[in-house]
């Protein structure tokens, strides 16, 4: 399956994680998150308009990811979640969840319901699993314009 991230185009020629803390994974773990589709990465960007410079120039991010292999994949449904999951409350929770996935190594890939769209999904990559370098691959950079609209 196919998976988008955006990034400013001078980190987009590698798969790379910063290690920054984010709603489902605490400082020091390298996670890579992407979206099931372009329009839902570039809304999870937007959202996070600090990160958006419009003079910057950003590439879309085309990601190879086994997410048909179940053995790959932990999937989070809604409602294995708490409620109000999707405020900024519920990050410490949620960071618990996503913090211990990591640690145990259990699956490659974490499916979550995008807190924006729910009924779509991102994926938390997981750089220090042992199928990360075999299972997940750049295969494709796309050029992203920005529509001054949405500033």
């Amino acid at each position: 399956m196919l998976a988008y991230r955006i990034s400013k185009a001078k980190y987009a020629e590698k798969l790379e994680a910063s290690g920054a803390t984010n709603r489902w994974n605490k400082s020091g773990q390298f996670v890579i998150y992407a979206s099931e589709s372009r329009a839902l990465a570039s809304l999870e960007l937007v959202v996070h308009r600090s990160a958006v410079i419009q003079s910057e120039t950003y590439k879309v991010m085309v990601i190879e990811i086994p997410v048909g292999n179940p053995e790959m994949v932990r999937e989070i449904q809604l409602s294995d979640l708490p409620p109000n999951w999707n405020t900024l409350q519920s990050y410490p929770r949620l960071q618990e969840i996503g913090s211990a996935w990591f640690e145990k190594r259990e699956s490659l890939i974490l499916k979550v319901p995008s807190a924006l769209i729910p009924q779509e999904h991102n994926f938390v990559i997981n750089t220090k699993h042992d199928s990360f370098s075999s299972h997940v691959k750049l295969i494709g950079l796309e050029d992203f314009y920005w529509d001054g609209r949405l500033f």
